[in-house]
């Protein structure tokens, strides 16, 4: 083995598990999937993921398992909750730099597709995060360059890891998880077929029943949960969640943006090397018809790009499963201007003495980048904990139950209802109407409600205490 992949590893592993657990859940996705999987610990039940004890079906569970072994295995805490998505990092980097190297690139170019992949700022920060989209990423990864090395080379092992591949990502994100990887594929197969003015029918059936393989997890788990909980469970999943966020007719996932969303986040999507990407995917597009490597990646980048613009629900984390074509693409237009610059080492110009110490200036690049990120890590997430941490509060709702108050929710949102189950590792009575907000704290002098509102509670609303989570205040009242 060369000493490519152990430096690779070693430094994904610094840059995903460094300081890992020194900062507390931050965010609505951080505090929902936290809490779900901390309920299917408290629960044991593993089938139906819950949030605040109602059934929580926008996606499948696979996060949530890890998320709850993890919980069980090394207890409570965000270090431990926060385990899948860096492993998914890394797996995914050195999966990269395993499988370019599988279809002929040099260890140079696949050793900086890699980095370039692990040191992207937007993947970075999301695989530091708890979450589904680092396990949908590797999926997605895992399936396409199986799928590609397959094409070049037809073998038992590209077909079992392709198949796995779809397993990951179908058990993350559902239809999602089918959809990115497939456009691709389909983009891919079309497009040579036209080239070649044939159509490969073995080629399309390949992905297709190999597909079928892939599924059999999420079959077992959807056919579990409908002995649970019927068709409408099913359809939670398969089609109100999935299908519902792409067409728009499932109103309560939110995140809906304009089309041209995307294109507004294109100067900070692959941060640091966009520059990389956008000049190389410009630099290759004549090439493409004769380069089918180059062709296939370029591919992904776009088709997953403009499904993605098409559909109503839209996030700058979507684009995590663009990001390792993205690397490849920079990784291959880096080795042309390096090649460039090598020619000019013996020159006698500041352009030579730039390409005689090429090596150091990338050198000490990558550990700006690299020493960003750490520092980061120590210092930046910490400090974010004051203002948009929930620890603060749930220790005030551990505090009053110690003094023997009994404490509600009053309609709680997500990260609200997330956090408290996984802080205090108990489920709160929740409230949902106001007469039952009324009816609980007229019932004892010891009874707190907790309400999260833009304007102070009206009278006969007693407030006791308020306290901040970022900008949402939080209200304390008794009656």
């Amino acid at each position: 083995m060369s000493r490519s992949a152990p430096s690779l590893f070693l430094i994904a592993a610094l840059l995903f598990f460094f300081a890992l657990g020194n900062h507390q859940l931050q965010g609505s996705t951080e505090a929902r999937v936290a809490g779900i999987a901390m309920e299917m610990h408290l629960d044991n039940d593993w089938v139906t993921p819950r949030l605040f004890s109602e059934p929580f079906l926008e996606k499948p569970p696979l996060s949530l398992w890890l998320g709850a072994g993890a919980i069980r295995a090394f207890g409570g805490t965000p270090w431990a909750v926060r385990l899948t998505s860096a492993f998914a990092g890394l797996f995914s980097v050195m999966m990269l730099y395993g499988m370019l190297r599988r279809i002929g690139r040099s260890a140079s170019v696949a050793w900086t597709a890699a980095i370039l992949l692990a040191t992207m700022a937007s993947y970075w920060s999301n695989v530091r995060g708890v979450g589904e989209d680092a396990l949908l990423a590797l999926g997605v990864s895992t399936a396409l360059l199986a799928f590609f090395a397959g094409q070049r080379q037809a073998g038992i092992g590209n077909h079992l890891l392709f198949a796995f591949g779809i397993a990951i990502a179908t058990l993350s994100k559902g239809v999602l998880g089918l959809a990115m990887p497939g456009v691709v594929i389909f983009a891919y197969l079309l497009t040579t077929s036209l080239m070649d003015k044939r159509l490969n029918v073995a080629g399309w059936l390949r992905p297709g029943l190999l597909t079928v393989l892939g599924l059999l997890p999420l079959m077992i788990w959807l056919a579990v949960l409908y002995q649970r909980g019927g068709l409408r469970a099913v359809t939670e999943v398969l089609l109100t969640n999935s299908v519902g966020r792409f067409s728009g007719s499932f109103v309560e996932a939110g995140h809906y943006e304009p089309f041209y969303y995307y294109l507004a986040k294109l100067p900070e999507a692959f941060l640091p090397w966009n520059i990389l990407v956008y000049l190389g995917l410009w630099h290759f597009r004549k090439g493409l018809l004769a380069n089918r490597y180059l062709l296939f990646f370029s591919l992904w980048i776009v088709a997953q790009f403009m499904m993605l613009t098409l559909a109503s629900s839209k996030r700058t984390v979507y684009l995590m499963s663009i990001t390792p074509a993205a690397a490849v693409i920079a990784a291959e237009y880096a080795n042309v201007l390096f090649e460039r610059l090598k020619a000019h080492r013996n020159a006698s110009t500041w352009i030579g003495r730039i390409a005689a110490q090429r090596h150091r200036l990338i050198a000490a690049v990558l550990a700006i980048v690299i020493g960003s990120y750490l520092a980061a890590a120590q210092w930046f997430m910490p400090y974010a904990d004051r203002s948009l941490s929930f620890l603060p509060l749930t220790a005030q709702i551990e505090s009053m139950q110690a003094d023997g108050q009994q404490v509600a929710l009053f309609q709680a949102n997500e990260r609200l209802g997330g956090a408290s189950v996984f802080y205090t590792r108990s489920l709160l009575k929740g409230i949902d109407t106001e007469a039952q907000l009324h009816g609980f704290l007229s019932e004892s002098p010891s009874h707190v409600a907790i309400i999260g509102a833009d304007t102070e509670p009206a009278a006969p609303l007693k407030i006791i205490k308020t306290m901040m989570v970022g900008r949402q205040a939080y209200y304390f009242v008794v009656e």
